[in-house]
């Protein structure tokens, strides 16, 4: 492909199959579209500006916005005149971000709404380096985007050129901080080449085609959503930017997208709402819903039966159709990673006519690694697919995936003792997941820090149980505990909503969710949910007891990280006195 440097990428769609819609956003309720050549001239004006603020390669700059074209336009812009995008989560603490913007020494940043720009107020006077703070929405008292940007002249265009010319594909580009689920985060040093080869290994095997669209809603900090929408501006996909999450149905219907990257909560909940709409249909209807889901439960991508194959063929118009409907009519394929997806997901989807690509990789990989392909053959339900071209994978002695490429970070920013530790002496990196291989597919079986024994010697994954808990409508995050002790027991935060509902529709009177999980018919649904999960399980692995705790697990909470996954060492010690309990009882 003709670019080697992400800054590239527009001008690759420009020759090749420009857009109305290269990026598209919602503003005042209504779609606003820029154009291939829109976004190229934007783009040029935030380099102009930089330049003219004085802003030179190696200049780091911090982006803490979700996604939004701007994002895009003031990433690339930054990138042509060699400075460094250092994305922050605009739903991280001011711990986390005191200690980023004061690491990097950032100069400028670009905040999204009047919540970011509190947060960069606060620790604005422990940061040395920090000149200025831009927003994208309009805030009282802050400086707008807009008022940056200058109307580049043809001596300022020529200072780009110059700038563009002096930027090469070896050179940093960003420092993307993992979401950390223990300890500080740690800076992921990308230069150009890491994510444009990335890009490269993975846009043959993505679905997609020029003119196609895509919805995006996961976080351009996040490196996967980051990665794909390079890759979507590469491959000459629309990317239309969701509202909110809240908003993603409606979005799906106005966008009509063709495909969409996911995390596997979100398509959880997806699943979820499909699962309630079908209880709450007249009985026919709904004995025929359930017969549907039964049947997609049950999908194989090999060897189905003719039988198996007329139920499909007779359900699709019936109820299968309705669901893609509701994802907007024309997704070929979703694309999920992040975190572990659960093969019943997969398989429920998949029978419907949406297939879910699952791949893996982690910020440090920028980021894939392996990838389940469309084609059937390249599909493997419950594994994370096979490497990427260029991708080197291979399990150690303990089972940890170890991988090599031109993908692979160049090291943690200002951490060369954390770097190395994670390099063997044959250059492998080290992921810290371990593994198995399954006719060439990788299978993810958990982080290597978070496999326990338990005091009778037996290892346990937590996160395979955990997911299936996650299967429970009633259940919205779980936490298996084990580590030197006699029995796995678990922490499990309830669906709220679902709850609520279950306790209408069973009579249960809802006091209010500080009391209602003392409620001797809720301890018990619960109770009967953990037996069912339980089938299945080794000794080991069943879960004697748990706990229901009253708070909701969040992001902004502390519980969870960006990406949605579970911080297993705070949680331990918020409910230390609830884990100590179930024990006691023992």
């Amino acid at each position: 492909m003709s670019f080697a440097r992400l800054f590239d990428i527009p001008y690759h769609q420009q020759e090749h199959y420009p857009q109305e819609a290269c990026f598209a956003a919602k503003v005042g309720g209504e779609w606003v579209r820029y154009t291939t050549q829109g976004v190229i001239d934007r783009v040029n004006q935030v380099s102009a500006s930089l330049l003219r603020w004085g802003i030179r390669p190696g200049d780091k700059i911090a982006v803490i916005s979700d996604s939004r074209p701007e994002w895009n336009f003031v990433d690339y812009g930054m990138q042509q005149i060699g400075a460094v995008n250092v994305p922050v989560y605009p739903q991280l603490g001011e711990n986390d971000i005191r200690y980023i913007l004061d690491q990097v020494g950032v100069r400028l940043v670009f905040a999204e709404d009047a919540d970011c720009c509190e947060k960069v107020d606060a620790v604005r006077d422990d940061i040395d380096s920090l000149e200025g703070t831009y927003t994208f929405e309009e805030v009282e008292g802050v400086s707008h985007w807009g008022d940056l940007l200058i109307a580049p002249e043809e001596g300022d265009l020529g200072e780009v050129e110059a700038a563009k010319a002096d930027v090469g594909k070896e050179d940093l580009a960003t420092i993307v901080y993992t979401s950390g689920t223990t300890g500080r985060p740690k800076g992921v040093m990308h230069t150009h080449r890491n994510i444009v080869s990335n890009v490269q290994a993975c846009i043959d095997i993505m679905p997609v085609e020029p003119g196609q669209r895509a919805l995006s809603f996961l976080p351009l900090n996040h490196m996967f959503e980051r990665m794909i929408s390079y890759l979507y501006v590469a491959a000459g996909v629309s990317v239309y930017y969701a509202e909110s999450v809240d908003a993603i149905g409606d979005n799906l219907r106005e966008v009509s997208p063709h495909t969409f990257t996911t995390v596997p909560r979100l398509l959880e909940k997806v699943y979820e709402r499909i699962v309630s709409a079908g209880k709450a249909q007249p009985l026919p209807l709904r004995l025929i819903f359930y017969w549907a889901l039964n049947v997609a439960q049950n999908y194989e991508l090999h060897g189905r039966s003719w039988l198996y194959e007329a139920q499909c063929k007779l359900l699709d118009p019936l109820v299968f159709a309705q669901w893609r409907q509701a994802l907007g009519g024309n997704v070929i394929a979703a694309i999920s990673g992040g975190a572990a997806l659960n093969p019943r997901l997969a398989r429920v989807f998949t029978a419907a006519g949406i297939p879910v690509l699952e791949g893996y990789g982690l910020t440090e990989t920028a980021p894939v690694l392996t990838v389940n392909r469309y084609e059937l053959e390249g599909r493997n339900f419950g594994s994370v697919g096979k490497p990427i071209d260029g991708v080197q994978v291979q399990l150690a002695e303990d089972g940890e995936v170890l991988a090599k490429g031109p993908n692979i970070m160049e090291g943690y920013y200002e951490q060369p003792g954390k770097t190395e530790e994670l390099f063997d002496e044959d250059g492998w990196f080290h992921t810290g997941d371990v593994g198995e291989w399954d006719d060439g597919f990788l299978k993810i079986i958990d982080r290597k820090d978070a496999l326990f024994k338990t005091s009778g010697g037996k290892f346990v994954a937590p996160q395979p149980i955990e997911n299936r808990l996650k299967e429970s409508f009633l259940v919205d995050q779980a936490m298996v505990v084990g580590r030197g002790r006699k029995m796995v027991t678990a922490l499990i935060a309830p669906d709220f909503q679902n709850l609520k509902q279950w306790c209408r529709d069973k009579g249960v009177e809802w006091p209010g969710r500080d009391t209602i999980l003392d409620q001797k018919p809720v301890r018990n649904r619960f109770a009967q949910m953990l037996e069912e999960k339980n089938e299945g399980l080794s000794h080991t692995e069943k879960v004697k007891k748990f706990r229901l705790v009253p708070d909701e697990w969040t992001v902004e909470g502390g519980e969870l990280t960006p990406t949605l996954k579970i911080k297993r060492e705070i949680l331990r010690e918020e409910y230390e006195e609830l884990i100590e309990e179930m024990y006691a009882e023992a």
